[in-house]
């Protein structure tokens, strides 16, 4: 096995690593939770301009037709950062549309990848308790739509979104133009500092190719999962790697905390986590590269990066004592970023209770029986 990143993946996690770094400062961020900007521009435009912002989204249409592990290693690196960038949206929205959406997406695709155009998806309702409340009716031509579809990100910021709603035929993906009549915007801020907006329509209209088919929903939600549990993974990263440097600095009863044992004890369950949550990653990113199933994995590794988020911003929180409630000290954005990717696209429990529905409908454990050289054991 050979479990080393290509020439390749690895300049593109230094370049985002570099990017990143030198527009994420502490600094940098205090300013942006100040300036009521819906994500950083400066930094989107940098995005742009290196590729980053189309990176999985096929060559033919103008991206640069990479897989999820490119990808996964950008995401990482804005998650270490806390980059307020619609990166992973933007450009599955797009790939999605170009694997599902036919002629009919193509100019929207192209648009995208040339960032003429930006573009967002909402999935949460798959997991939410109200379930998908957006619905689908057709007309002659086309569709109606009617309903609510509660914070999307930036969705009052941007041109065109992936939302799911129910129709005759089951849920599925409907691509609206955010800036047709019909829809009302009301204006939000998640937990972490992105915009948001909930959507209320009456009587939108889109085309009959506006409707994606059903495979397109399983597609996109295992790489939305891949993306959350990317970034989360930078995110809880960088947590401990502060925490491992304010501990080793701080001292009570004239040593410094990080020597006591309980502390050490803490950090390592913490590290323990973060570990866990990278091997199910990689193994996620290699399935949906290799084109294999990867539903119960993509549950398993949302799993894990809820409960991870969970384990290390918690007991970052606790062994920065006070400081660590201090909202002019770095670490409570951190903390701010894990509960935010926990609960999109479901949180711990939700995810359990799904993967738990799949076991219960599957006689094999996933990735155990289903490779070539498994199939004569």
């Amino acid at each position: 096995m050979d479990f080393e990143f290509s020439d390749d993946q690895r300049a593109i996690a230094e370049m985002a690593g570099s990017l990143f770094a030198d527009h994420c400062t502490d600094e940098c961020l205090r300013a942006f939770d100040g300036a009521g900007k819906p994500f950083m521009q400066d930094l989107w435009g940098k995005c742009v301009e290196t590729g980053l912002h189309a990176l999985a989204i096929p060559e033919e249409s103008g991206g640069s037709g990479l897989g999820m592990t490119e990808l996964m290693l950008v995401l990482e690196a804005q998650g270490r950062a806390l980059g307020q960038v619609p990166l992973w949206r933007h450009q599955l929205a797009a790939a999605t549309l170009a694997r599902f959406g036919g002629d009919a997406c193509a100019d929207v695709v192209r648009a995208a990848a040339d960032s003429r155009m930006l573009l967002t998806l909402s999935l949460d309702a798959v997991a939410g308790p109200a379930g998908v409340t957006l619905d689908a009716r057709r007309t002659e031509g086309g569709w109606r739509l009617a309903g609510k579809v509660a914070a999307v990100p930036l969705g009052a910021d941007v041109c065109q979104a992936l939302l799911l709603a129910n129709t005759p035929d089951g849920t599925r993906l409907v691509l609206i133009d955010l800036r047709a009549n019909g829809i009302e915007k009301i204006a939000g801020v998640f937990t972490h500092g992105e915009a948001v907006a909930d959507l209320i329509l009456d009587g939108v209209t889109v085309a009959a190719g506006a409707v994606l088919p059903e495979q397109a929903c399983e597609w996109l939600e295992t790489r939305a999962i891949a993306a959350l549990a990317a970034l989360q993974l930078g995110v809880s990263s960088e947590q401990i790697r502060r925490t491992v440097a304010y501990v080793s600095e701080r001292v009570q009863f004239d040593r410094t905390i990080g020597s006591f044992q309980a502390v050490q004890m803490s950090m390592a369950d913490a590290h323990i986590a973060v570990e866990a949550l990278r091997s199910a990653l990689w193994q996620l990113c290699y399935r949906l590269d290799a084109g294999l199933p990867a539903r119960p994995e993509a549950l398993a590794t949302k799993y894990l990066a809820c409960e991870t988020g969970h384990i290390v911003g918690h007991k970052a929180q606790h062994v920065h004592g006070g400081i660590g409630v201090d909202l002019t000290y770095p670490i409570h954005r951190y903390l701010y970023w894990s509960r935010a990717l926990g609960i999109t696209l479901g949180g711990a429990a939700a995810t359990l209770e799904r993967l738990g529905d799949w076991l219960a409908n599957n006689d094999k454990l996933g990735w155990k029986y289903d490779l070539e050289e498994n199939q004569t054991l």
